[in-house]
């Protein structure tokens, strides 16, 4: 974990104020999860906190508690701008480099109050004035909680807390599955469990409400997008905005897509490209050792895990495809 002054974080939150929590364009569970987790603590120590996304995030977290207070850059500019301008404190959730807010990175850096940083991925710039990051960490949630062990509040947890928290733990740790998941992640379930939280309401929630379209799209992508690259044991899905148009996307269809192949027994590495408006993204899943966070990073503007990055491309999905197949030779002693 980086270095981490307690006291002088004691002392920023021993009084009221405004503070602003915010996370990474496109925001997925840990994101959501951990933001909404701290506000409601914040709030318990008597803090004004208001939660703000760059943009919308999947409809399958929108039951999350405090959903419905969460305000979108995108949509909601100047309120947005307004609450960044009278914050007095803003903490900075899941993600390790001021670009990942998209839009709202500017006004956030040049907001005069004090940052914290709180992101459990590798290689964080040091932007923020204080910084909570441990890259062994299963997720951002995990690191909430923890901030509240250190800080002593561990009694403050609630019901809502820990549903938050553990929709953050369960979707950036694949259900436990991940490699970064540690005795201390499933600590953190077992307290969260003892809080009433219905655990397999909250599974139920993430991965069993689906829609027909969505559904649909997933059969499409695995039987008529999957190619494996035999030789390098290697897994891509392209898929088009046409492609998405077809299927009546909506934010977070996508979502999961790249781990299905990572079923098969040969593959080691799945990679999922998906045209979205202008934009062409990358994620990437690994087993073992492949990292993916190294390819992602040096080769399409990413970053992220040693088994889960994500990245951009500025190429069509086919030619995106055709630089992957081209790289896949340079990292052969990890995927064959």
């Amino acid at each position: 974990m980086a270095p981490f002054n307690i006291n002088e974080v004691k002392k920023l939150l021993s009084d009221s104020k405004e503070i602003v929590i915010t996370t990474h364009v496109s925001p997925d569970g840990d994101a959501i999860g951990s933001s909404l987790a701290l506000k409601f603590y914040l709030e318990k120590l008597g803090h004004e906190v208001q939660v703000i996304t760059p943009d919308e995030y999947p409809s399958f977290l929108f039951w999350l508690p405090g959903h419905d207070e969460v305000l979108k850059y995108d949509r909601q500019k100047e309120r947005c701008d307004e609450k960044i301008n009278n914050a007095e404190l803003i903490f900075c959730l899941d993600f390790n480099t001021p670009d990942r807010m998209a839009g709202l990175e500017s006004v956030i850096v040049s907001a005069s109050c004090k940052k914290i940083l709180i992101d459990h991925h590798q290689n964080p710039e040091i932007w923020t004035d204080i910084m909570f990051s441990d890259s062994h960490a299963s997720s951002t949630a995990e690191l909430v909680y923890k901030f509240i062990e250190y800080l002593g509040d561990e009694k403050m947890l609630d019901k809502k807390i820990g549903e938050c928290l553990y929709a953050g733990i369960v979707t950036d740790t694949g259900s436990f599955k991940f490699s970064t998941t540690s005795a201390y992640t499933h600590y953190i379930a077992y307290k969260i469990m003892e809080l009433h939280v219905d655990t397999s309401k909250i599974q139920n929630l993430i991965y069993d409400n689906t829609s027909e379209d969505r559904l649909r799209l997933l059969g499409y992508a695995l039987t008529e997008k999957l190619q494996i690259f035999h030789e390098f044991h290697t897994a891509v899905i392209g898929l088009t905005n046409n492609e998405l148009l077809r299927f009546n996307f909506k934010k977070g269809d996508t979502e999961g897509i790249v781990n299905y192949p990572l079923s098969i027994d040969s593959v080691k590495m799945s990679v999922m490209v998906s045209q979205k408006g202008d934009d062409v993204r990358l994620s990437f899943r690994s087993k073992d050792l492949v990292p993916v966070h190294e390819i992602a990073r040096d080769h399409f503007g990413g970053g992220g895990h040693i088994n889960a990055a994500g990245g951009i491309s500025f190429d069509s999905v086919e030619d995106t495809i055709k630089k992957i197949a081209n790289l896949l030779p340079s990292y052969s002693k990890y995927l064959c």
